[in-house]
């Protein structure tokens, strides 16, 4: 079903990420993934060979806070795969204490959104040269919680975790919507998802007393296989590719917040995102 295809993936080196990589790879599918730390980047890539060997897997890394990082791994991807079938957004986190990357962004909305707009923002020549081609942004119904202040996205004003992780995920269904529509045209797809609240290393970085409430609440979460089967479901299903733009739950539409669905807000955040990355860029 997967045989050939290639699927560039963040986050495939634990929880979700890692399971669906692991599924997709022995679909027959060569998996590129982008990874942080180089241990666990190594072991992920032991696992992809020993489950499915002899394909080409490969690894790439880079520290996806910082956009200038991003941009690299882009090009340097781009330049090794001579074409891309998937890319798949999942690596995310939420922070219990406000912080800022070296672009001046606050670190949820750097990782949770930006790295994905600027990601697929240089991987998208490739992925429309392998037409008919998908784009994956991992989101959450937690977006339910989120409000995009545009006048405040960097939440100077008021930081409350669970609230700001809200917001991008948020962003991530924007973005979904409106990518959708830029590349309905030219054979790339793009969906959104919600994998539920499994019990995966998310949150692990929170730190403080959120982070320790995120470590109880987990012994109630589901497991992360449960997570993984709506990204394997939008990589591999024929029914999956019949919707574009769409946002899932349990391999089924999701449903969304009035705010999710405002294509005049996906556009301005767009616009916003193209702004932030053109500063990075000088």
């Amino acid at each position: 079903m997967m045989d050939g295809k290639v699927i560039v993936m963040t986050g495939a080196t634990s929880g979700i990420g890692q399971i669906a990589a692991e599924r997709l790879a022995g679909m027959g599918a060569r998996l590129v993934i982008v990874a942080r730390d180089r241990v666990r980047g190594a072991a992920t890539l032991a696992q992809l060979e020993a489950r499915a060997p002899a394909r080409g897997h490969a690894v790439h890394y880079a520290d996806l806070l910082r956009l200038k990082e991003v941009k690299r791994v882009a090009r340097e991807i781009a330049a090794a795969q001579p074409r891309i079938d998937v890319l798949v957004n999942n690596a995310g986190a939420m922070f219990s204490r406000r912080a800022v990357t070296e672009d001046g962004l606050e670190r949820t909305f750097a990782l949770n959104h930006m790295a994905y707009f600027v990601l697929t923002a240089g991987l998208v020549g490739r992925l429309v040269a392998s037409a008919p081609a998908r784009v994956i942004n991992t989101a959450s119904n937690a977006h339910r919680k989120g409000r995009l202040d545009f006048d405040d996205l960097q939440s100077e004003r008021s930081y409350r975790p669970f609230a700001v992780y809200g917001t991008s995920k948020l962003c991530n269904i924007l973005f979904t919507r409106e990518l959708a529509g830029r590349l309905s045209d030219l054979g790339v797809i793009a969906s959104s998802f919600s994998p539920g609240f499994v019990a995966t290393r998310f949150g692990d970085e929170a730190g403080g007393g959120h982070g320790a409430f995120m470590r109880v609440a987990k012994l109630f979460a589901g497991r992360p296989q449960q997570g993984a089967e709506t990204l394997v479901w939008l990589a591999s299903s024929a029914d999956a590719a019949e919707v574009n733009g769409g946002y899932f739950y349990h391999s089924r539409r999701g449903t969304l917040t009035a705010d999710a669905q405002d294509d005049v807000l996906a556009r301005q955040l767009w616009a916003e995102s193209e702004a932030v990355a053109l500063r990075a860029s000088s």
